[in-house]
């Protein structure tokens, strides 16, 4: 008899529920901006990085260039986005963020943070902030062995 898998018990199972709920808190918290996670991650990037090029972007959110370019494309649409020039290559094209992309990157401050408070609920306060260096030690030791 083959033995029985407890999915349920499964860190893959476990990470994908985690992350759909989540994207369904950050959903319910930011229906209003109408913005997705990744958007979100992609404005919060362009602000700490200004004039970077979609590639690098894309690694530094770990997201599949070729699927971020429909996501800025969206992201230009609203006026958040715009792409320029590069000065030495004018081929190649920069992301910055627009000043209404700022602030609205700024108006949803509050929401993203209330967002991660309440995935974090129902942890208790002594745990959250070990759950999280896990989840960094986790990440960082798969990212270590992609290279």
């Amino acid at each position: 008899m083959t033995p029985r898998f407890d999915v349920n018990a499964a860190p893959g199972h476990l990470i994908r529920r985690a992350h759909q709920i989540s994207v369904a808190i950050f959903n319910a918290h930011l229906a209003a901006a109408d913005v997705t996670p990744v958007q979100f991650a992609i404005l919060n990037a362009l602000q700490n990085k200004p004039g970077v090029d979609q590639i690098t972007l894309a690694k530094h959110v770990a997201f599949d260039p070729a699927t971020s370019g429909s996501v800025i494309g969206r992201l230009e649409s609203k006026g958040w986005v715009e792409r320029r020039a590069d000065e030495v290559d004018r081929r190649r094209k920069l992301l910055v963020l627009t000043p209404q992309g700022l602030q609205a990157l700024q108006g949803m401050h509050a929401a993203v943070t209330a967002v991660q408070a309440e995935i974090l609920a129902p942890l208790p306060l002594a745990e959250q902030a070990q759950f999280i260096q896990l989840l960094t030690q986790l990440v960082a030791g798969h990212e270590q062995g992609e290279g």
